[in-house]
């Protein structure tokens, strides 16, 4: 008798490409605002952050989201005008999220969850541009969180599907082990320490010691946002923040990890040029 042919690999595959397909598609453009700086850059950037707000009121309310992700942009383009310093805005929109995400596990009331929404997505807006218009290191300190990130991201993925072992955190991202953790944080120092080391400017500013602790707590960092996303939407049943990104869930799903590491970048901005 036949077994019952099974078609889990065709999808698996498909999925995967679909993946791959977006994430080329969302790096190239992500890169060529990057490069190019500027107003383009906080644009792309404040929209970002506005669909990063309209997801999160999405899981936790289910109101308000609309006006949240059009508020969020209207803030964030308004601040671009501010006198006050690029630093002085970073560190304010970084100590702000990180208060609202400290509070996110602790409180059940339904505004509370929908401000500290608005002061997450708010980071995106203000702490990217931020770094970006460092003089002269500017767009390598975005080069390097990107590839703190990515180079996490895609060495967990992989080491952790081939080594496999102890769970991470099942209660809260069943999928993530030890392995790919560790493999993560290996290639994101990595990572960012290569970018440090093709950046003749930064060698002048930050020594190779520093850059390799701050790509590592980088690292870390990322994979921890990953967890408090993923432990935001099992609390409220909810599979992906969005599918506004085929084969990736929504904005908030591929930028929890990135979100750390800004706010990271941010309070160092406000702490050494403010």
């Amino acid at each position: 008798m036949n077994e019952p042919r099974s078609d889990a690999a065709p999808v698996a595959s498909s999925e995967l490409k679909l993946r791959v397909a977006s994430a080329l598609v969302l790096a190239a453009g992500i890169l060529a605002a990057t490069y190019w700086g500027g107003w383009p850059f906080r644009l792309v950037w404040t929209l970002v952050a506005g669909l990063v707000a309209y997801e999160w009121l999405s899981i936790v309310s289910r109101q308000n989201a609309v006006a949240a992700g059009i508020g969020v942009v209207l803030a964030g383009l308004l601040l671009g005008f501010s006198p006050a310093s690029q630093p002085a805005l970073a560190g304010v929109a970084a100590a702000l999220a990180l208060c609202g995400a400290v509070l996110t596990p602790l409180t059940q009331n339904r505004l509370a969850l929908e401000i500290c929404g608005v002061a997450y997505a708010l980071a995106f807006a203000l702490i990217t541009p931020a770094l970006r218009a460092v003089p002269d290191l500017g767009l390598a300190l975005i080069i390097w969180s990107f590839a703190a990130v990515w180079f996490t991201d895609i060495a967990a993925y992989f080491t952790g599907r081939t080594l496999g072992g102890p769970k991470l955190m099942p209660r809260f991202s069943p999928k993530k082990t030890w392995s790919g953790a560790i493999g993560g944080t290996m290639a994101g120092t990595l990572g960012g320490y290569a970018v440090w080391a093709l950046t003749p400017q930064a060698a002048t500013v930050v020594g190779p010691g520093l850059a390799i602790a701050a790509s590592f707590a980088a690292s870390v960092l990322s994979q921890a946002g990953d967890l408090f996303e993923s432990a935001i939407k099992r609390r409220f049943g909810a599979k992906d923040s969005s599918r506004l990104i085929p084969g990736h869930g929504g904005f908030l799903d591929r930028l929890d990890g990135y979100w750390a590491v800004l706010i990271f970048a941010g309070l160092l901005l406000f702490l050494t040029r403010l």
